[in-house]
C-alpha cells in the first residue's frame, strides 16, 4: 500500500513538473515573440525618424545591406547585420546602421545611427536600453532632446580629440549624475561614423549594385 502510494505521489509529481516546465516554456515564447515584435515596430518608427521620410523617396524598411559578422563585430552587434539604404533619385543618401553601446550604467545600449554620404548624422535613436529612470534615460527622445545633439555632427565636427562629454574635456552634454550613459552613447555614435568612413566606397557600392527603379 505504501509503495503504491510512494509511486502513485511520485508520478502526480512528475507530472504536475511537466505541465509547469511547458506552461514556462510557452510563457517564455510568447514573451519573447512580443518583445522582439516590439523591438521590429520600434526599430520602423526609429527608421522614419533618423532619416525622415522627405528626405527619401524608397522603401528604407526593404533596401537594405548584409553586413557580415566581422564587421558587425566592429558595431558591437553579436550576428550580421542590415543596414538601411536611404535614397533619393536612386542615389544613396544616407546608410542608417544598428549599433549597441556595450558600456552603458545597467548594460548595452541599443541604438540606429543614420549617417549621410558626406558623413555626417543624419539622427540617432536609442532603441532599447536599461539605464536608470530619471537619470540615464535621458537618452530617449521622449525624455529629453538630448540625443538631437548629434544631428549634423562628424568625425571633424567637433574634432576626434572633442567626441566625449564635457566632464572628459569634450563637446557633448552629460547629465546630472548620469555621466556614465551619455559616456557610451558619445563613444558609440563616433564608432559607428568611423566604420561608415572606413567603409564609404564599399557601402556606396553595394547600395549602388542593390539599386531599385522607384515606382
Amino acid at each position: 500500500m505504501l509503495g503504491r502510494s510512494i509511486g502513485k505521489n511520485s508520478a502526480l509529481l512528475a507530472g504536475f513538473a511537466a505541465i509547469t516546465a511547458g506552461l514556462i516554456a510557452l510563457t517564455f515564447q510568447v514573451t519573447a515573440g512580443r518583445i522582439a515584435d516590439a523591438e521590429r515596430r520600434a526599430a520602423q518608427k526609429a527608421l522614419f525618424e533618423v532619416v525622415p521620410e522627405h528626405r527619401h523617396d524608397n522603401d528604407v524598411l526593404a533596401d537594405t545591406l548584409v553586413i557580415p559578422p566581422a564587421d558587425a563585430a566592429a558595431l558591437n552587434m553579436s550576428e550580421p547585420t542590415l543596414i538601411h539604404v536611404a535614397r533619393k533619385d536612386g542615389e544613396p543618401i544616407a546608410f542608417i546602421v544598428p549599433s549597441s553601446a556595450p558600456d552603458g550604467y545597467s548594460g548595452a545600449i541599443k541604438l540606429l545611427v543614420g549617417v549621410n554620404t558626406d558623413g555626417s548624422v543624419a539622427g540617432v535613436r536609442v532603441l532599447r536600453h536599461n539605464e536608470t529612470p530619471g537619470l540615464g534615460d535621458k537618452i530617449e527622445l521622449a525624455k529629453h532632446r538630448w540625443i538631437l545633439s548629434f544631428d549634423g555632427k562628424s568625425l571633424t565636427n567637433p574634432l576626434a580629440e572633442n567626441w566625449a562629454v564635457k566632464k572628459d574635456g569634450g563637446h557633448f552634454d552629460q547629465f546630472a549624475g548620469a555621466t556614465i550613459t551619455p559616456r557610451a552613447v558619445v563613444k558609440q555614435v563616433r564608432q559607428v561614423l568611423q566604420y561608415v568612413q572606413d567603409h564609404r566606397d564599399e557601402l556606396l557600392e553595394k547600395a549602388r549594385a542593390n539599386k531599385t527603379v522607384v515606382p
